[in-house]
């Protein structure tokens, strides 16, 4: 699957699921937390964005990272930190 074939609905039902980054010399997990639909274009795949959570440390620098999925399989995607809370790291990718 490449990264045109994807969409919001894609990723719906995998909300609260492990994405792994196999590309740090420890896996690190972050759990998709949110899917946004950002606008309804027609005729074209809508653009939307992913929310992750991930542990505090380490703080992933924006990058495009190598994620992996039991049902999505690979994907590489790039992310963006925007900050830390109480649980972690949060990061954001956006699909348009």
């Amino acid at each position: 699957m490449g990264l045109e074939d994807l969409t919001g609905a894609t990723f719906e039902p995998h909300i609260g699921d492990a994405f792994t980054i196999t590309a740090e010399p420890q896996a690190i997990e972050l759990v998709l937390a949110e899917v946004t639909i950002l606008a309804d274009r027609p005729g074209g795949r809508d653009p939307f964005s992913l929310l992750f959570q991930g542990p505090p440390q380490p703080l992933l620098p924006q990058a495009i990272y190598r994620l992996e999925h039991p049902r999505l399989g690979p994907l590489e995607i790039f992310i963006v930190p925007l900050g830390q809370d109480a649980a972690g790291a949060r990061y954001e990718a956006i699909f348009s």
